[in-house]
């Protein structure tokens, strides 16, 4: 059996268009994971892919996606969250979700997976946020969660290489549902797009593209990279 690429967050704004857009390029080696049972079986129903139904906030979720499949040739783990707080409001538990959805079980898939990834000289995309490097208010929680996904590319692009490749994207706010109570506030949205030097705000195949890219072959020579799909807004005013 041919090892496939494993998308985490396939029914996601980013993860659906990178399903979407590897399918059109010929990849059939793909296998979905998400919770949304409904939209996952949609989405497997249009492109001919291979699911598993799992939450990565589960315990053992990562059990019950390996006995499905363990032949890995890359990992795009596109699950991510808008934790928007003052710090006043801040707790311990806000902080202990957002690194497990965000990092421990993107971690724990990787370690899962190593040897299969290893074997396949098989490539990883993480995901951060423009959040990371640019300092935006009541972004305590993402920002330094997503940091520390950064802090990770770079740790494990060192210790897999020559023979896994590591990178991360970090996009600017996207169009999605975890990003809708945001965007349903017309003049608010208005704001944000401006803010871009590109003026509009991000979409789902923005960022899809990118990660794409890093996750075939296409990119055989880059790992260890934190690279912004913003819109210009970590570089430029």
């Amino acid at each position: 059996m041919d090892a496939k690429y494993l998308i985490f967050g396939a029914t996601g704004s980013i993860g659906s268009n990178l399903a979407d857009q590897l399918k059109k390029s010929g990849y059939e080696n793909i296998h979905l994971v998400s919770r949304n049972v409904n939209e996952l079986k949609n989405i497997s129903n249009k492109l001919g892919y291979s699911y598993t139904v799992a939450d990565v906030l589960e315990d053992k979720f990562i059990e019950k996606v390996k006995s499905e499949i363990n032949n890995i040739k890359g990992i795009a783990y596109c699950v991510g969250s808008i934790d928007l707080k003052p710090v006043k409001m801040v707790n311990e538990k806000d902080f202990e979700k957002c690194m497990k959805l965000n990092l421990y079980s993107a971690f724990e898939i990787i370690k899962t997976f190593q040897e299969s990834l290893k074997k396949n000289n098989g490539s990883v995309i993480l995901f951060s946020t423009v959040a990371a490097k640019r300092g935006f208010s009541n972004h305590s929680i993402i920002a330094s969660t997503k940091a520390a996904v950064e802090g990770l590319t770079v740790s494990l692009a060192a210790e897999f290489a020559p023979f896994i490749r590591v990178n991360c994207i970090a996009p600017s706010l996207t169009k999605s549902k975890i990003s809708q109570p945001l965007l349903k506030n017309l003049p608010m949205a208005e704001g944000i797009a401006k803010a871009h030097p590109m003026k509009r705000i991000g979409e789902g195949k923005d960022a899809a593209a990118m990660a794409k890219f890093l996750l075939t072959e296409e990119s055989s020579w880059i790992t260890g990279q934190i690279i912004g799909v913003d819109g210009g807004r970590s570089s430029l005013k």
